[in-house]
Order: C-alpha cells, then structure tokens, then sequence
C-alpha cells in the first residue's frame, strides 16, 4: 500500500470520505442519471447541482459552528439569526421607496450581516466573557430570536420582487448557481485562514486545553468571542 494511501487511510477523514462514497454509490444504483448534468442558456442543471445549491444555506452554517465546536462549544441559535437576519432583509426592501432597486437589496444585505454580528456578538460575550456554558447562553436566542423574528414581520410572510436580491438566491454565475459560488468563495477563505495563518491552531488549543492555552499567552476569550461571531456571520 503506498505510504499516501496508507497515511489518509488513517486520518480522520477517512471514515466521512468513505460514507459520502458509498452514499454516492448508492444514489447512482437508485437514480442511474444522478450524476447527468445538462447546459441549458449557459448554466448547469441536474440533481447535483440542485442538492449544492439546496444544501448551501446548511453548508455555511455547519462550516462556523466547525470553528465553534472546535473550541468545544455550540449555538442552538444559528436557526434563529437565520430568521431574524431574513426578516429585516426583507422588510426593508419591502418598506423601500423603490422595492425593485438594486440599493435597496445591497443595504438589506448589509443590514442583515450587521445584525448577524450584533447577535453573534451577544452569544460570545455570554459565553467568553460570563463564563456560561455555550449550549445555555445560545438557547437564549434560540428561544427568543424565533419570536423577535415575528414580531418584526408581525407573523406575516414577507415577499419581495427585487431583482438583484432573488438573483443571490437563485441567479447564476458561471455557470453555476450564486449562492453555490459564495459558499466555495467563503470556504476556501475560511480554510486558508485556519491553515495558512496561526487562527487553526490557536482555536484548536482553545478547544483542547483552553486552561493551558491561557497561561501559554493565548488569548482564549478573544478566540472563542470570535467564532461566535463567525457563526452568526
């Protein structure tokens, strides 16, 4: 067995890369074209692509709580930003003076990250400043972001027909789907920020020993307040 082979058939990925290949396998038995892909006016189309550009939201979270949980915490209440970042996008391009304008999409997009970090910002300081335990400090948001989150749309389902907003979520760039494009964008940021600088190794430190990490001079409360802030972003 070359030693590549041999040194990846003993890391960590390995058992997730050989569930994801026999899952793969068994969509292909199931559903023998799941792998077709058709260009139809210059864009891909097929089951592929629609479970990337479906499972895109999903992606970017579950790649800030990596960070999270690599500093041995968690946030329940990443469903909830979701909602309340949602809503008060939508409510402003829908209380704009010209609904379909394109400013008015880039400033609900812009509010809607601000608030995100406003909310992360709130979860990290519960827990890197107070001390509380990560699953009671984001249940407090879990449990009261869902109900802010009506109370700003009043409980009524919000729509909007702004051009540039709907193409974020469902335009295409290069062919593929938008938002597929900005979550490899943001994952191969994220992965060169936590490889290629010391950021990985000191969130990993945090998370293994975060005591240790301390007395070495690491500054444990600034990293965790930082992947909470991560997350919600």
């Amino acid at each position: 067995m070359p030693d590549a082979v041999r040194r990846f058939a003993g890391s960590a990925l390995f058992w997730p890369v050989a569930a994801l290949v026999v899952l793969l396998v068994v969509d292909v038995v199931a559903i023998p074209n799941f792998f077709a892909l058709r260009v139809q006016d210059g864009h891909l189309y097929g089951i592929v692509i629609d479970i990337l550009k479906n499972g895109t939201p999903t992606a970017l979270i579950a790649l800030g709580m990596t960070l999270v949980i690599a500093t041995r915490g968690i946030d329940l209440s990443v469903g909830a930003t979701v909602a309340i970042a949602g809503s008060v996008a939508c409510m402003w391009i829908a209380g704009a003076p010209d609904p379909t304008a394109p400013s008015a999409a880039v400033v609900a997009v812009l509010l809607a990250l601000g608030l995100s970090l406003v909310l992360g910002a709130w979860n990290g300081l519960l827990v890197a400043l107070f001390g509380i335990q990560p699953i009671i400090a984001t249940l407090v948001l879990m449990t009261a972001g869902r109900g802010l989150a009506m109370l700003i749309t009043d409980g009524q389902i919000i729509t909007v027909a702004n051009p540039l907003f709907a193409e974020l979520g469902g335009g295409f760039l290069f062919g593929l789907p938008v938002s597929v494009v900005l979550a490899a964008v943001v994952f191969v940021a994220t992965a060169l920020l936590t490889r290629r600088t010391a950021l990985g190794m000191l969130i990993e430190s945090v998370g293994i020993n975060p005591t240790a990490s301390r007395l070495a001079g690491v500054r444990s409360r600034g990293i965790v307040w930082t992947v909470y802030v991560f997350v919600a972003l």
